[in-house]
């Protein structure tokens, strides 16, 4: 298989973390999809023929996906907040599921190479953004705290900050994406131990009480402990088995 992503920068960056290409090449392709914190938009392309376009929700637990041989992916992985302020609705009934978009819509994006792909979809989303009177900069604000905490930040210390009690928080969170803020700070917390594990480190970041609770909160999130995580027999978990080669 080859996998591929291109990190987002400028205005769009506060929305859409990057565009990722994968291909199964020669054969079926198995794979486990961790929580990660994000939303993704997805172009399934065979002989070079759009054949499905989809939106995943926010994972909450670990998903098996099978592709088959000759299936190339071109993909958006959008920040959470894109959902309210790029797609204008809530995505509260797809967490750890999927929804059908129509193949139509998309059939002029480019599904040669994945620079062509990013500079068009691009082009597309930057039309979608909002005004900046239009923003809850409250809202805004929370996304950018969490994603550069990787999620290590309680809810009260989020209220403080932001000026927002964390009642209003917990209900706007809940409504808009399907999940508890404490949840998601979890996954952030949990995606961000994905790497450190890839590497043979099974001990808990700061952000772990103890080793317990460490293994406790990857499992959790992963269905596995940090040793079988880091094991990846068969190149099971696809984010673990596409991390650069350091």
């Amino acid at each position: 298989m080859i996998y591929n992503e291109k990190e987002i920068v400028g205005e769009l960056s506060d929305f859409i973390k990057c565009c990722w290409f994968f291909d199964s090449e020669d054969e079926d392709v198995v794979n486990t999809i961790l929580p990660d914190g994000y939303f993704d938009l997805i172009f399934k392309v065979r002989n070079a023929e759009l054949v499905n376009a989809f939106f995943t929700g926010t994972w909450t637990k670990p998903i098996d996906v099978q592709i088959e041989k000759h299936t190339r992916m071109f993909a958006v992985r959008f920040r959470l907040i894109a959902a309210e302020y790029i797609f204008r609705e809530s995505i509260e009934t797809i967490v750890d599921t999927s929804t059908e978009l129509p193949v139509h819509d998309w059939e002029t994006l480019p599904f040669d190479n994945l620079e062509q792909f990013e500079e068009m979809i691009c082009r597309t989303f930057i039309h979608f953004l909002p005004e900046k009177t239009e923003i809850d900069h409250r809202k805004f604000r929370l996304f950018q705290i969490l994603y550069e905490q990787k999620g290590d930040i309680s809810v009260n210390e989020l209220a403080s900050q932001i000026g927002w009690s964390s009642r209003q928080i917990n209900r706007w969170f809940n409504s808009q994406f399907g999940v508890s803020l404490k949840t998601f700070a979890n996954i952030l917390k949990c995606h961000e131990a994905y790497p450190l594990i890839a590497r043979g480190h099974l001990h808990p970041a700061k952000s772990y009480y103890d080793q317990a609770h460490f293994i406790k909160e990857v499992k959790r999130y992963t269905g596995v402990t940090p040793k079988e995580l880091h094991q990846n027999k068969n190149d099971r978990f696809l984010q673990l088995s596409t991390l650069p080669k350091k």
